[in-house]
């Protein structure tokens, strides 16, 4: 098989999404009809619109349909016997050409079929029609058979362990085979036909699909539209259990957390077989590709399927009086478990009993139903997917956002939002869980101590590369105010690695956009689905459920003020211990020694998590005439992604205590790399300062001017996580939805893991000069301070000594010279020309990366006469 291409240039799979068309067809009765495959691949037909397809106009982005398993199908082809329907599996492979390939991948299911106690009947090849694929899908289409399975001994009388068992036989076969193995499905109760198709193609190209004995209670059909990826066969839709209308934003930092959690991974269900299966992400693939990895792995643990997606996808609960307590008790114990998978999202999803759908919190995709007299359920992301009598239409409807609709096969009928979550949320006691054992941080012990600053404050402003701008445009006004400071649109600065000034860290991230998401949420508007609160502590093991999961220390916003901080320093209560962890290095060691400092700080805080640390603080405190401060960015993604490699991440909570952040795009970033609370210490002494010296106008109590400037900084993040379709911290927490411009590959590799940075640019080394360079600011090897006075800034404003800017007083007033001189006063063109000149300039040296590109010189220009003409515009 043709595999997508591997990283290179400006792309790389890992960041494959897509937008799409899904619809689902059930019959209330449960009796398998092939008339429900012919109403859903008409249904996929009108869907095509949702759908993509290339240069190479037979060729689709993918599409497909999931049914129950065709048994009449099967013991009509086949030509030996199966055993009673639901212990017998069908396991689809998508195989290479290459025989000899193709028959040891083959062996590999065989044998661990074997190995795992099961009986392995025999292959059956899926006819094909290669008159319907198109030329580009055609030369990546594999070789596609069924696995036909049966339940051994000890399997043969319960489903679900037989159906768990085909899930550990597929992974084993999936982690040895590599990339020439995938399954679309390998289960007794489904089966998906998929490929890189135009939904119109795909009944044509699987034969099976017009037989009359393929008959289906239930087909999950889905048209894919792949945003900014190479569609592929395996990335098609539908997966083992959903089919996904949207986008996950917070993928990146799903998938770190799902690494975490594997290490603490147990089941009873599952026993020994549950370390064949890690990683349970595979990897290369979708967000929607990763979900359904994630949600099969919840469901086939032992929750039911509504449980588990309401795990993934909760719903709005916080201040919220429509809900019950049970309801609101379920989500909160089940969020110390797991964060949210945010963004927008219609998520149709089937184990083959039950059949459903549920919509992100904000409502971001379409999903329209109708239910029919005569016992049909049709569920899709538009209407008029299939041509129903107005008369035969019993009741419909939309999906609401939180929302989830369930159809039960067994039991032949819909079943409301309010009776499926109250059946889950009742369950288990899991608001006396929750209550019981999670501790508020309002309710701890004031602490009595608050650390200050023994040096002065503008000699810490100094050290850690305060402006005067940051003072004046950033401070004052959001002490007085509360609120972010409003500024022009537009950024014409120079990027941070152009930079003269030697910006902090942050500046060389820029968060990513929303690639398939509706313009972004209003966080003002719409207050009731944002939510700042976060928590620190240990996480339990994701597949239990027991009261001690709800131990955690619940925070109702992520910033610290400094007698908060302190009192989480000196928690002692139940399982919460704090440790502080110094990210400072001694001058004397140069920039060296600050990856020296990195990695022993590593190694302390994996050490304080085994002496039973529950909570790691990351202090610059020592910050002084001897020592100099790690870039707290790099120290806070150092520790969280060094333990993630080792497996212990989630046994601890991270908090950062430093002098460095002071605006919004600074917290952002450090919660993106897994910081749960911050306490900007030297940001809220300067504004008590100010406060203090009569410089807040209207404001003259500190306490009220800390509040204001943490009430600003909690807007000013849910604006920053609402443009990526986020709606609470908690999942924006470890998501990294940044890109880094400007730093070397080795070192994004290391302590920024599976950040996209494609350019290169400064190193550790650099990182370390330019950090002993501010210190010496504050404390001159000289040993005599020359002034107290801070830089200028000039990042939101030109300034002399500043950053520089494209349009400054130089090109300003080039170009307005440009275009007032007239011909009796001068040549308009050389005026222009000067103008220009200096633009190209700036943007070569100091402000853009378009600047630094060149015309290739040295090949062979297009002729002329194969050159389209220009033509005139009326």
């Amino acid at each position: 098989m043709i595999k997508r291409p591997g990283p290179q240039g400006l792309y790389n799979p890992a960041y494959e999404h897509d937008a799409c068309g899904v619809a689902m067809v059930a019959k209330l009765d449960n009796v398998p009809s092939h008339r429900v495959i012919e109403q859903a691949l008409e249904a996929l037909d009108n869907l095509e619109h949702r759908g993509a397809e290339g240069a190479d106009v037979t060729s689709g982005d993918g599409a497909g349909i999931l049914v129950q398993i065709p048994d009449a199908f099967l013991r009509g082809v086949l030509e030996f016997e199966l055993p009673e329907a639901g212990f017998y599996a069908v396991g689809v492979c998508f195989l290479p050409h290459d025989l000899e390939r193709r028959r040891k991948l083959q062996q590999l299911v065989e044998l661990n079929t074997r190995v795992e106690g099961q009986i392995f009947l025999g292959w059956r090849d899926v006819p094909v029609n290669e008159d319907f694929v198109g030329v580009t899908a055609g030369r990546s289409r594999p070789h596609i058979s069924q696995a036909i399975i049966a339940a051994g001994p000890g399997f043969d009388r319960d489903q679900d362990a037989f159906e768990r068992k085909c899930y550990v036989i597929r992974r084993i076969v999936e982690l040895a085979a590599g990339p020439d193995f995938y399954s679309p499905s390998f289960s007794s109760r489904t089966c998906v036909y998929k490929g890189m198709l135009m939904s119109s193609q795909v009944a044509e190209f699987y034969p099976d699909l017009s037989d009359e004995r393929f008959a289906s209670a239930l087909a999950l059909v889905h048209s894919r539209f792949s945003t900014n990826t190479f569609p592929s066969w395996e990335l098609a839709h539908p997966f083992r259990v959903i089919a996904h209308n949207g986008e996950i934003n917070t993928l990146m930092g799903n998938i770190n957390w799902m690494k975490a959690r594997e290490s603490s991974l147990a089941s009873e269900l599952f026993g020994p077989d549950l370390q064949k299966l890690m990683p349970i992400v595979r990897p290369g693939g979708s967000d929607s590709a990763t979900f359904d990895n994630v949600l099969e792995l919840l469901m086939l643990a032992g929750r039911s399927l509504p449980h588990s997606a309401m795990m993934m996808i909760p719903e709005a609960y916080r201040d919220r009086s429509d809900l019950s307590p049970a309801l609101k008790g379920f989500y909160a114990f089940h969020s110390c478990l797991m964060e949210p998978w945010d963004g927008p999202a219609s998520v149709c999803f089937t184990d083959g009993r039950v059949v459903g759908a549920t919509l992100d919190r904000n409502g971001l995709r379409p999903g329209r139903w109708v239910e029919t007299k005569d016992g049909l359920v049709v569920l899709g992301s538009e209407s008029g997917m299939l041509a129903i009598d107005p008369a035969n239409v019993k009741r419909l409807g939309r999906l609401q956002p939180g929302k989830i609709f369930l159809v039960d096969l067994e039991q032949g009928r819909i079943i409301e939002d309010e009776e499926v979550k109250q059946e889950v949320s009742s369950a288990r006691p899991y608001e006396q869980w929750f209550n019981d054992n999670c501790v508020h941080f309002d309710d701890l012990e004031t602490a009595h101590v608050t650390m200050t600053g023994v040096l002065p404050s503008h000699i810490r402003r100094q050290a850690f590369g305060y402006s005067e701008e940051d003072l004046k445009v950033l401070i004052v006004p959001m002490a007085q105010t509360g609120q972010e400071p409003i500024g022009s649109m537009g950024n014409d600065a120079a990027l941070a690695l152009m930079s003269d000034c030697a910006p902090p860290l942050f500046s060389y991230f820029k968060q990513l956009f929303a690639q398939v998401t509706n313009p972004p949420i209003d966080p003002i508007r719409e207050s009731i689905v944002m939510s700042l609160a976060t928590s620190v502590g240990a996480e339990a093991n994701l597949l239990g459920e027991s009261p001690e999961a709800a131990h955690q220390l619940v925070m109702n916003q992520p910033i610290l003020r400094n007698q908060e901080l302190e009192t989480l320093r000196n928690v002692e209560r139940d399982i919460f211990r704090a440790h502080t962890l110094d990210i400072t290095w001694p001058v004397s060691e140069g920039p060296d020694g600050l990856s020296t400092r990195l990695a022993n700080l590593c190694d302390e805080a994996h050490d304080a998590i085994t002496a039973g640390a529950s909570v790691l603080i990351l202090s610059d405190r020592r910050v002084g005439p001897e020592r100099t401060a790690i870039p707290s960015l790099l120290a806070v993604a150092a520790v969280h992604h060094h333990l993630v490699r080792i497996g212990n991440r989630l046994q601890a909570g991270i908090v950062l205590e430093s002098g460095e952040p002071r605006e919004v795009h600074h917290f952002a970033p450090l919660i993106g790399y897994g910081v749960s609370a911050i306490n900007p210490y030297l940001r809220l002494d300067s504004t008590a300062e100010l406060a203090a010296d009569g410089q807040i106008e209207g404001v003259s109590d500190p306490g009220e001017a800390e509040r204001n400037i943490v009430k600003a900084l909690g807007k000013g993040l849910l604006k920053t996580i609402s443009k990526m379709g986020i709606s609470t911290i908690q999942s924006y927490c470890g998501a990294q939805i940044f890109e880094a411009v400007g730093l070397e590959q080795q070192l994004v590799d290391r302590h920024f893991t599976g950040t996209a940075s494609r350019i290169g640019g400064i190193g550790l080394d650099v990182l370390g000069v330019e950090a002993l360079t501010r210190h010496a600011r504050a404390w001159p090897l000289s040993g005599e301070r020359d002034d107290d006075l801070l830089p200028v800034g000039g990042i939101y404003a030109w300034r002399r000594d500043g950053e520089q800017h494209m349009w400054n007083p130089d090109s300003i007033a080039a170009l307005q010279q440009a275009v007032r001189i007239t011909p009796e006063e001068g040549d308009a063109q050389s005026q222009y020309d000067e103008y220009a000149r200096l633009c190209n300039e700036q943007a070569t040296r100091r402000a853009t990366l378009r600047g630094l590109l060149k015309f290739t010189t040295d090949v062979t220009p297009v002729p002329l006469d194969e050159v389209e003409p220009a033509k005139e515009i009326v």
